[in-house]
């Protein structure tokens, strides 16, 4: 038997359902779903420290499961130092088995931990993706506090394949997202 992660196997037997009765779907097809998952980190001050971006690329690779790839500017700005094709940060685009094992760490393990959490906003962009920014990599249980040379925050971007936000809200309602109460 092929393995299957336990929160696709909840969106398959029972987000699935669950939507399709809420927005009266006709078929399978048109329920929303979780295309991809990318986790971005900006490391503005990898314009004077070389090592950080290093040391970035590693920590979102442990906490993805996944190599991230580091992101280059596009132009030169300089106000801050910066020069064309610089590292300025890393980022890691998951799919599949690899989304699913990720989301299901951040909302059992890694939110948990977040100091005085009241739940996350419910805003989204407009088309059904949500943006999430955490200030701190330390709530992953994969890093290593004694290891961490500067605390630097992260985005995490929820894309589905929701026509808009109501059904793209409904969707990460039901894999366990905890949004506060309006």
């Amino acid at each position: 038997m092929e393995y299957l992660p336990n929160l696709k196997r909840k969106y398959q037997e029972e987000i699935i359902p669950a939507l399709m009765k809420e927005f009266g779907y006709t078929s399978v097809m048109q329920v929303p779903r979780l295309k991809k998952i990318v986790i971005n980190q900006g490391v503005g001050q990898a314009v004077t420290d070389k090592k950080l971006i290093d040391t970035a690329q590693e920590e979102l690779t442990l906490i993805a499961g996944q190599k991230a790839v580091q992101t280059l500017s596009k132009k030169d700005i300089s106000n801050f130092k910066l020069r064309k094709k610089m590292p300025i940060g890393v980022k890691v685009t998951l799919r599949h088995n690899r989304m699913y094992e990720f989301l299901e760490r951040l909302i059992n393990a890694a939110l948990p931990r977040i100091r005085d959490f009241k739940g996350m906003t419910a805003k989204l962009d407009g088309h059904g993706n949500y943006t999430m920014g955490i200030s701190e990599q330390i709530i992953f249980p994969e890093i290593d506090i004694d290891k961490i040379s500067k605390i630097l925050g992260l985005e995490v971007i929820f894309v589905t394949s929701a026509d808009n936000d109501e059904e793209g809200f409904a969707l990460l309602r039901e894999f366990g997202l905890p949004f506060r109460k309006q």
